[in-house]
């Protein structure tokens, strides 16, 4: 166990970081929390975390891209969990070169540093897009990988090298991989945030992309834990480990439970912008997370229809919190 000990989270400004931040300091953790800088001093949802964990984080506000930065805010820690990525599908169609930059060699540098560091564990996060369309369900680890867009292109080059790493150098590395994680504070640009954001301001024409892809949807919560047992494990060293809920629901389906959650009814729209390319849609994911039970001990709490029609109402509660929804441009469709 590393409790008491130093962690470093890049990303920890965003979506999943935010969540992961809080949980390890309610647990006792040391968190130093690595937020992307900018000149409005904003530390991203962390200047919304819960009130209890206020003030009891440190912040280190850098950029995942400049290798000096990222060697300065890992100085002292014992582990580290590195989140810092450009997720947006959509954008990475538009500014491909950006992801490289961020993904790419902004995981090389959490690397170098690590290794130069002699840092005891670092827990690198993947994403169940590197395996594009399954060839066969429930997706194991050893599926193919498929850069069927340029974000997880870029995903496939950071899983490697952090794979090389621990196989060049011995880096105490694991390779993390969520199914898509959903939640309170998630952008607008992932299908369940647009989806209660249309629902929440009175829409009920709700456009969407493509309703047939599947997805295998991971409530925040589920998706920090395994990272804590990831992050505390004594197996996985240079292993890749889905974490997932061993659930498949198509986006369509989706749409029609929130409706149901909302307790309204819903017609839903195609929305060209929304479209992937055709050859670039990943038409189906579905996690085996049988590896991250027997390694990390891992089950998800929000498994199952029933549970993922739990997760998706307290989602939608948070939304519903007029302060949180105005935090949202629901009437644009964010890239």
């Amino acid at each position: 166990m590393l409790n008491n000990k130093n962690v470093l989270i890049t990303g920890a400004d965003g979506f999943i970081g935010s969540h992961l931040t809080e949980a390890l300091v309610h647990q006792g953790y040391n968190v130093r929390a690595f937020v992307l800088y900018n000149s409005f001093n904003s530390w991203g949802w962390l200047d919304h975390c819960a009130p209890e964990i206020k003030g009891k984080f440190e912040v280190f506000a850098g950029d995942i891209r400049d290798p000096h930065g990222v060697k300065e805010a890992m100085k002292g820690c014992d582990v580290v969990l590195h989140l810092a990525a450009l997720i947006a599908i959509p954008y990475s169609y538009h500014s491909p070169d950006t992801y490289v930059d961020t993904n790419v060699k902004g995981t090389l540098n959490v690397l170098q540093a690590a290794r130069e560091l002699g840092v005891k564990k670092i827990v690198h996060t993947s994403t169940s897009e590197v395996y594009g369309t399954a060839r066969f369900v429930p997706i194991t680890e050893e599926h193919p990988l498929q850069g069927q867009s340029p974000y997880s292109a870029t995903k496939i080059a950071a899983d490697q090298l952090a794979y090389s790493f621990y196989a060049s150098f011995g880096l105490p590395v694991v390779i993390a991989r969520p199914f898509n994680t959903y939640g309170p504070r998630q952008s607008a640009r992932a299908v369940i945030p647009t989806i209660i954001t249309q629902i929440a301001n009175g829409k009920r024409q709700i456009k969407l992309g493509a309703v047939s892809p599947t997805r295998d949807f991971n409530f925040v919560q589920d998706t920090v834990a395994g990272f804590i047992a990831a992050m505390n494990s004594d197996h996985g060293l240079g292993e890749v480990v889905n974490l997932g809920s061993n659930f498949e629901i198509s986006i369509g389906e989706t749409a029609l439970l929130i409706a149901e959650v909302m307790k309204t009814e819903i017609d839903i729209i195609t929305d060209d912008l929304r479209l992937r390319p055709e050859n670039s849609e990943v038409e189906r994911l579905w996690a085996d997370n049988s590896k991250a039970k027997k390694l990390f001990g891992f089950q998800p709490s929000y498994g199952n229809r029933e549970g993922f029609k739990r997760g998706l109402a307290e989602t939608a509660e948070w939304f519903m919190i007029p302060t949180n929804l105005l935090k949202y441009k629901a009437g644009i469709y964010n890239v």
